[in-house]
């Protein structure tokens, strides 16, 4: 099976190219693994097809895709913090980058499974406790819009039939290893990260303030079943609210310091930035994942464990 990878150098990129060349239950056998993005793929492996340049470039998005081409991830985005700070790079990217990709495939005539990686941004406004999938889409971020744009086209390239699409709307992506990002909850990450390397960090948001949460590898391993997953159980929607925890700032720090102890707790500070708060306030507290659940999703068991599974893998050296 060929599969295509946008976004592939990335992080979840390069945690999802590993996961489906080592194969396991579930996993179909890759032949191929078109490695597309905007810097060549780190990963050294026969199987993987390294491909560079960017999805608004649509001669280059044409030679991504042919007919043996099964199942696309499409991954690649402009974040929060650039979408805002970036308005037309965002649309191009987010929104054109997208239709231009769909139209590829619809072009092949052959209606691959397309996996979209959407993001609980595409909510907003006057939100409940618990958002569910059938709430109205009205997000308060330009990256929450152009996520909201391109659900829409999946979903209505899927109806037509050009793909068999799945939109996952991915909690924060925590605790990820490297640098910061520009999105805009780079911090969720940095608050874990860098106190345990030993650096001081900043927790730009008070400590009461929600986030909904994921471990890497649960959204690696809820991808890989976006991948291979009946569809027909899907019905006519084609957005699924992934599933995560729901945690504060404070109860993040609280975590580090029963995994990690005091004197690395120690090493945060709060000092607000607004327009962070802002972003973050204005996303849900928690998603109703029950149906996705039902499809043989997967969720973290405890906040704790996902600071345990990022001690575990810095030891083992597993950076991506």
């Amino acid at each position: 099976m060929k599969i295509l990878v946008t976004g592939a150098a990335g992080f979840l990129g390069c945690r999802l190219i590993h996961s489906l060349l080592a194969g396991g239950p579930g996993v179909r056998r890759v032949s191929t693994v078109i490695a597309a993005d905007t810097s060549r793929s780190p990963i050294e492996d026969p199987r993987v097809d390294c491909r560079v340049g960017t999805i608004v470039d649509g001669n280059f998005v044409d030679s991504l895709l042919d007919a043996d081409v099964h199942v696309v991830y499409h991954l690649a985005a402009v974040l929060s913090g650039q979408s805002e700070a970036e308005f037309d790079t965002g649309m191009r990217v987010n929104v054109e980058g997208t239709r231009g990709l769909l139209e590829a495939c619809r072009a092949r005539g052959t209606a691959p499974r397309f996996v979209f990686s959407s993001t609980v941004a595409v909510f907003g406004g006057d939100l409940p406790p618990v958002v569910p999938e059938t709430l109205a889409l009205r997000p308060q971020t330009s990256y929450g819009v152009g996520k909201a744009i391109a659900e829409l086209l999946v979903g209505e390239y899927s109806r037509r039939g050009f793909i068999d699409g799945v939109a996952c709307r991915l909690a924060t992506v925590t605790v990820r290893p490297g640098k910061p990002n520009s999105a805009l909850s780079s911090f969720v990450s940095g608050v874990i990260r860098e106190p345990l390397a030993g650096i001081d960090a900043v927790c730009p948001v008070p400590l009461d303030t929600p986030i909904w949460v994921s471990s890497p590898r649960t959204v690696t391993a809820n991808l890989l079943h976006a991948g291979t997953m009946d569809t027909a159980k899907l019905g006519d929607n084609r957005s699924l609210n992934l599933p995560g925890i729901s945690v504060s700032a404070g109860e993040l720090l609280a975590s580090l310091e029963r995994v990690a102890g005091p004197e690395v707790r120690a090493r945060v500070r709060v000092e607000r930035d607004d327009r962070v708060a802002r972003a973050m306030c204005g996303w849900p507290a928690a998603l109703d994942a029950t149906r996705a659940l039902s499809l043989g999703f997967t969720a973290d068991a405890s906040v704790d464990g996902i600071v345990q599974e990022y001690i575990k893998d810095s030891t083992k050296g597993l950076r991506s």
